[in-house]
């Protein structure tokens, strides 16, 4: 090996491992929300429509300033994005650590989903430059390193909790850890490899960004992310209240239930990266994804909590890989152009944002039994996309090698 290509792999090696720790803390710090719901919902106070309202505003409000990322991302400015992202990232968990009302968490939520965009987003987008060919590969390690965060969510609340601490302790936690982690990021090269695609000749800007959007193949792919995420976010979500208020639960209990969610598919999310080096990502999803269209209504209507807690591992085991291979699909639409997927992504975020916010309105109204089986749109919708996809989509195979 030359001396210049191990240097290279060095910094490249160096690169990967910062962009997946802030994967890591970013799923992390979501693990330990969607475990602590009950939690806050008690201290203060909140009901469905509010919870569905802080789940869905700050989204929505920010696919108005994401797209700006993706076009200076695309221009040259990640380095930037992700540190100045950071600090507002770390900022956002301080807040929601000293929270005390609605009003004060609804506003550090608005700030924390910008933050996270510039700061996780932006550096999605520099892994998926690193090496075009093996994107699946990359978005799958990147998706492991999110479950890692997501499993240990509750773990970290558990241990506060078995110290005397409260979710709160944790959030300020999460803060500090944020700003070492920009501290660390601060001395990787955050920026686009030489080894990458080609920019296209036309920069980045809104233009662009809107004819990427008129694109059939680009709409089908963000359709199908965000019905996938029915199945992952959006669900991950409701399942500790789901436990607690349909199944008769404890709030320990539904900490257990997002731990056997978030454990098995970080299990799956471990194995589902050998499986891509020796199937394709399409084959593996027309049979997992046609499990789930069974699995989940099995899930809704199967009494019993230890059933439950089953057939949910089972959801956890069955949508390992979607978010990975889909969203490899979307970059390999845009060659050259991973700010603009970000920009693109955004835009129609503020779609699915509405999505929670929906799920809880209806739980306000018909009960959270009921609101869930919306969610069983998801794995439908992904079924036909993946077995029956409109004319102009073409599935991108990647290249399946190990690193």
């Amino acid at each position: 090996m030359s001396p210049v290509f191990a240097s290279t792999s060095r910094r490249l090696g160096g690169v990967v491992v910062t962009l997946l720790l802030i994967e890591f803390l970013d799923e992390l710090v979501f693990g330990v929300g969607e475990s602590a719901w009950p939690l806050i919902r008690a201290d203060l106070r909140l009901d469905y429509a509010q919870i569905g309202l802080l789940l869905s505003l700050p989204g929505l409000l920010a696919a108005f300033v994401e797209p700006a990322f993706g076009i200076l991302a695309d221009r040259g400015y990640t380095r930037w994005l992700i540190l100045i992202g950071g600090v507002c990232f770390g900022l956002a968990n301080l807040l929601t650590g000293l929270a005390p009302d609605f009003g004060l968490l609804l506003f550090a939520f608005i700030l924390f989903f910008p933050a996270s965009g510039a700061f996780v987003s932006v550096a999605q987008a520099v892994l998926m430059d690193l090496d075009p060919r093996r994107r699946e590969l990359h978005m799958a390690r990147w998706t492991l390193a999110g479950s890692i965060g997501v499993v240990s969510g509750p773990v970290l609340l558990t241990a506060f909790g078995w110290l005397g601490g409260s979710w709160r302790t944790v959030y300020l936690a999460l803060a500090v850890a944020a700003l070492l982690l920009v501290l660390w990021a601060a001395r990787a090269r955050l920026s686009r490899p030489v080894e990458a695609e080609a920019r296209p000749a036309e920069p980045a800007g809104l233009n662009s960004v809107l004819r990427a959007f008129a694109r059939r193949d680009v709409r089908h792919w963000l359709i199908l992310l965000m019905c996938a995420d029915f199945m992952l976010d959006v669900l991950l979500s409701y399942l500790a209240l789901y436990v607690v208020d349909v199944a008769g639960g404890t709030p320990e209990q539904g900490a257990l239930a997002v731990g056997v969610f978030t454990g098995v598919g970080l299990i799956s999310d471990a194995l589902v990266i050998p499986l891509l080096t020796r199937v394709s990502g399409r084959s593996y999803l027309r049979w997992s994804v046609s499990l789930m269209v069974l699995i989940f209504p099995a899930f809704l209507l199967m009494p019993g909590l230890f059933a439950k807690l089953i057939l949910i591992g089972l959801v956890g085991l069955l949508n390992a890989g979607w978010y990975a291979i889909l969203k490899a699909q979307m970059y390999g639409a845009l060659p050259g152009q991973s700010g603009t997927v970000l920009a693109v992504d955004s835009i129609f975020g503020f779609v699915e944002k509405l999505v929670p916010l929906g799920v809880g309105l209806l739980a306000a109204t018909f009960g959270l039994s009921q609101a869930l089986w919306v969610l069983w749109l998801g794995p439908l919708v992904v079924w036909l996309g993946v077995f029956n996809p409109p004319s102009g989509v073409t599935w991108i195979e990647g290249q399946a090698a190990d690193d």
